[in-house]
Parts: structure tokens; sequence; C-alpha cells
């Protein structure tokens, strides 16, 4: 059966840290893949930190919106945090520096990010839920309801959720990152899927894509292949 082109599309994409050029290259590859249906997508967070340009990367998402219209929303991860933190309190500032501040500040003026950003990254929301999943940039508490989720444990969290989210359902397919996987490709369970494909670390980025037919991914986008693959 051919797709709907009235039906749209949502991309949700994977932890970036800095990497412009390649989530230029995602970009490009999602807009390719959706051609004439709507285009919705979900940033998991990580936009800063450990790679070449924060900055850019930044300024190309607050961009979106305005280059094409669609539906965009950019969720918090714990990289964003730890730099509103160490802008709020100097005694956040060290935890920031041990997690690779230098390489997002040197894009800036070497001390700090600019207001218009820092009033970005203040404003992210911390999890998105469609009705069909659930985006967030680590995980969840299995055992707490989505609506009362610690934004620690969503910025944070690995274990036991990696582990015991697949036995519990919380009545939505779990999207999430934050957890490198050093193979390059999504971790794809019953009931969520990681989409941190180490990037930075010189995995690609990965897009999962979506429809409103069925919880699950259809497939994947990397900045790499820019080619759909099935989620196996």
């Amino acid at each position: 059966m051919a797709a709907d082109i009235s039906s749209p599309l949502t991309f949700a994409v994977g932890d970036i840290h800095g990497c412009l050029e390649k989530l230029n290259r995602l970009l490009a590859a999602c807009e390719a893949h959706a051609g004439a249906r709507p285009a919705r997508y979900v940033f998991l967070g990580d936009y800063i930190d450990r790679g070449p340009d924060s900055r850019g990367v930044i300024d190309r998402l607050m961009a979106i919106p305005a280059a094409r219209p669609c539906t965009v929303v950019c969720l918090r991860g714990n990289h964003e945090q730890m730099a509103v933190d160490a802008h709020a309190s100097v005694r956040a500032v060290p935890l920031w520096l041990a997690n690779n501040a230098l390489s997002t500040l040197r894009n800036y003026d070497g001390r700090r990010i600019s207001p218009e950003h820092l009033a970005w990254l203040n404003a992210l929301p911390f999890s998105h839920d469609d009705g069909l999943r659930f985006f967030v940039h680590a995980g969840i508490d299995p055992s707490v309801p989505l609506a009362a989720q610690a934004p620690e444990v969503m910025l944070w969290t690995r274990e036991p959720f990696l582990s015991e989210c697949d036995t519990v359902d919380c009545g939505r397919f779990i999207v999430h990152g934050h957890t490198p996987l050093p193979g390059g490709r999504p971790d794809l369970r019953r009931r969520r899927v990681n989409l941190d494909t180490a990037a930075v670390m010189g995995g690609p980025l990965t897009a999962a894509i979506f429809e409103d037919t069925q919880a699950p991914p259809l497939g994947f986008l990397t900045d790499a292949s820019g080619n759909g693959r099935s989620p196996n």
C-alpha cells in the first residue's frame, strides 16, 4: 500500500554533541526521505560538548522551524543541564568541566555561552509524549508513571531502565539516547529504542523514522548513508 503523503513522519535524532556536519547531512537525508510528506522532528538532547561546533549545532536547531514549517521538539539532555547549572552557580562548574565543557566554551568567548543560546537551553523540556511514544534523553524509571518521572532520571538514568524496560508496559514506546552504542547501530528492543550511535566518537548520527500507524520505528536514517534501514 502506498504511503499517505498527507500523513506526517516523525524523525527522532540521537545525541549530536557538536557534530554540525553530521547533523546537516542527517537533516538532508530526513528531508529527502519525507519528500512531500509533513515532517516532525524530535531531538533527544546532548547538542553540546565533546564535538567541534556546539554553537553551530544550537544555531542550526534554532533555525529549523523557520527553514521548513514543521513541528520541532528539542529535548534537554544532561549536558545541557550541566551547562545551565554551571552558568547559574560556580559550584556546578567542576562537573561540567569534567564533562568536556571546554569544547563548548571555545565556540563562544571561552567563558560563557551567549545569552540567547543559554536562554534556549534553559527552556528545553525534559520529555515529549506524542500519544504513541515517550521521547526522553536518557530513559525512565519503569516503576513510576510517565507523568511523574523525575528530571534527574530523564537526564541521567541507565540502569535499571536499560535492563528492565521491556518487562514493564508503561503505555508508550520509549525513544531515548544518552548511552553510546559503540557498534554504531541503534538498539531496538520490544518497548524502547536507543538512538545514541556515538556520533562524536566516530559513529554515525542516527534518526529513527516513525509514523502514526505504529509505535515502533519504521526504520532508520544515518548521516553516513542517507538510506533507510529496517529496524532489525
